[in-house]
């Protein structure tokens, strides 16, 4: 299988780091974070307008790049390597999957807001008794006439303080963990009785408790089939699950790259950190979690279009994801000693980023039983 990039995807690559490596540094992305609203807004808009990129994913008749799940890799990456904490995952990868996969009337309108850089997106999926369970909800839509009526809480919604759009999960009917009975509501941010408490999470990104009370959704906010929204659902997910390892790809990286240098300028005894035999052991099993990590988000990527095999390699890759995060984490912390968690180190950044991968979606458990039973399934 030849897994080289094409012209088009590795100009986009180049494209991408240019800008980040000219725009994007740890001081710029400190600053930033350390002031409100938490992002940079005009960043937003260059990715929108200077270099296209929100429409990376997208067919070309609806204003995008004609790309897929290759290109949202690619992007992916190189955030992972800036550490960006624009919306991109929740915006392009999770809002507009929803919209592309299920035809909703308002998804070229949308779509083409997402490209333009107007219309940001949040996914609230998870609730706090939820343990990662896509179908366990207490969020409730009952309907009412034409439309529903929107009730519940949601955890941790990553990206809502700064969304124009919640993408939310909500059960129409079946008992709460029941695969039966969920549906998925496209929600404006301001709408009355969405109440939102915002928050940083230790990463630098902004995430938001949600609450829905009495919130009046008109027959057009369903996305996708009403009571039969799991698979749609389980499809966006895969999606960014991929797409997240990808990102993890690049973090990986750059603790990877940044252990290196830093063992061969930092001296102990009088020489440097990497002529000692245990810590270059250590730095080459880095090396190999990391190479490992790549090939499982390359196959993982290229299995997104394979239905059988879809949801089974984005849990593998997950899970080699998780264990890598951890392992290349901790290593470069521990070989950097304790300077490598204070703020003025770019390398405690990147361990938080990868701490928070860990358990995106899923912690390595999560996925590894849900790889499991997957493979059962098949064998059954």
């Amino acid at each position: 299988m030849d897994f080289n990039f094409t012209d088009e995807q590795t100009m986009l690559r180049d494209t991408v780091a240019s800008y980040l490596s000219d725009n994007y540094d740890i001081d710029k992305r400190r600053a930033a974070l350390g002031k409100e609203p938490g992002w940079r807004p005009d960043v937003w808009k260059a990715f929108a307008e200077e270099l296209g990129i929100l429409g990376a994913p997208f067919p070309e008749e609806l204003g995008g790049l004609g790309g897929g799940a290759v290109e949202n890799m690619i992007v992916m990456e190189e955030f992972g390597k800036a550490l960006v904490v624009e919306p991109y995952l929740g915006t392009v990868v999770i809002g507009g999957g929803f919209l592309k996969h299920s035809g909703h009337a308002r998804a070229e309108e949308l779509i083409g807001q997402i490209i333009g850089g107007d219309a940001i997106f949040a996914f609230a999926w998870a609730e706090p008794q939820g343990r990662y369970n896509l179908a366990d909800l207490k969020t409730t839509a009952a309907k009412q006439g034409e439309g529903f009526v929107l009730n519940g809480r949601k955890a941790v919604v990553i990206g809502a303080p700064y969304a124009t759009h919640l993408i939310v999960t909500a059960r129409t009917g079946g008992g709460q963990r029941e695969h039966e009975g969920v549906s998925v509501f496209l929600v404006e941010k301001n709408a009355a009785g969405v109440t939102t408490q915002d928050y940083p999470t230790v990463d630098g990104f902004r995430a938001s408790e949600v609450t829905f009370e009495n919130v009046q959704l008109g027959a057009d906010a369903l996305i996708g089939p009403f009571d039969q929204a799991m698979p749609l659902i389980e499809r966006v997910v895969d999606e960014a699950v991929v797409a997240t390892c990808g990102e993890a790809v690049g973090v990986l990286r750059k603790l990877h790259e940044g252990t290196l240098e830093y063992a061969r300028t930092r001296k102990q005894f009088g020489v440097p950190l990497s002529s000692f035999q245990v810590l270059q052991h250590r730095m080459v099993d880095m090396f190999i979690n990391l190479e490992q990590s790549i090939s499982m988000t390359y196959m993982a990527t290229v299995k997104l279009g394979w239905d059988g095999e879809r949801s089974k390699a984005a849990a593998a890759a997950k899970v080699q994801i998780g264990k890598a995060c951890k392992f290349v984490g901790e290593s470069a912390i521990q070989i950097h000693g304790g300077m490598g968690m204070t703020e003025e180190m770019a390398i405690g950044h990147y361990f938080k980023r990868a701490s928070m991968i860990e358990t995106a979606f899923g912690s390595t458990d999560h996925f590894l039983a849900r790889y499991e039973f997957l493979s059962l399934g098949e064998a059954a």
